[in-house]
């Protein structure tokens, strides 16, 4: 998986990037939690995350907001960040025009992004969010959810307690065509300490069902 630098608005995009050999291949984003908190593209858990697209046939690509590691410019409380994962979205499609489906996964305040990107980008078809941070940002913003997806979360969570997350997917479970896949991971805290491979698991079980059932369907 060769790093490459993209151009974002607020400079280079330090980023790594899987091409699958199928040309048909779906794709997918893969987002970190928060700068402010020491997140990078190379968190366990986002890695976890991306390995799971991986292995299920996706070409995929994980990637540094700006101001961490190798990437311009300065934490900017999600605006920026969210401008950065479109315009590595961008970028992704301008490399795989043939592609048909595209996904985006995040962890935690890389979900969040993850979910406001969807709403503006009507391309992306799934979604796969762990331990998004309900309790601490506002996500009326999935009304109505325009796609179906995965949420993942630790029951032993204390940073993304799973109660607020267990009422969003309730919540989006209730909108009309929207159908979440919920997976609460016993035992588990919110980095997933010897859990990691739960997240591969589902996510595998998941999207592989889901994509294939798509291109069957196109």
């Amino acid at each position: 998986m060769p790093a490459i630098v993209l151009t974002g608005h607020a400079g280079r995009i330090e980023a790594k990037y899987h091409h699958s050999r199928d040309s048909m291949a779906p794709l997918a984003i893969v987002l970190h939690p928060s700068p402010a908190q020491g997140g990078t593209m190379n968190n366990r858990v986002t890695l976890a995350l991306y390995n799971a697209f991986v292995e299920s046939g996706f070409s995929a690509l994980r990637f540094n907001f700006r101001g961490v590691g190798k990437s311009e410019g300065t934490f900017d409380n999600g605006e920026g960040e969210l401008t950065d994962a479109a315009a590595v979205l961008d970028w992704v499609q301008s490399i795989n025009i043939r592609q048909r489906q595209i996904w985006v996964g995040g962890f935690s305040f890389g979900a969040l992004i993850g979910m406001q990107l969807l709403m503006r980008r009507p391309e992306i078809v799934g979604f796969v969010s762990v331990c998004p941070p309900v309790n601490v940002y506002d996500f009326s913003f999935l009304a109505p959810c325009p796609v179906s997806g995965m949420i993942i979360n630790g029951a032993d969570d204390v940073i993304c307690p799973v109660e607020p997350v267990t009422k969003l997917v309730e919540k989006l479970n209730s909108q009309r065509g929207i159908k979440i896949n919920y997976q609460i991971v016993p035992d588990c805290d919110h980095c997933f300490t010897n859990k990691l491979d739960m997240i591969k698991d589902h996510v595998k079980a998941y999207v592989g069902g889901v994509a294939v059932k798509s291109a069957v369907n196109m």
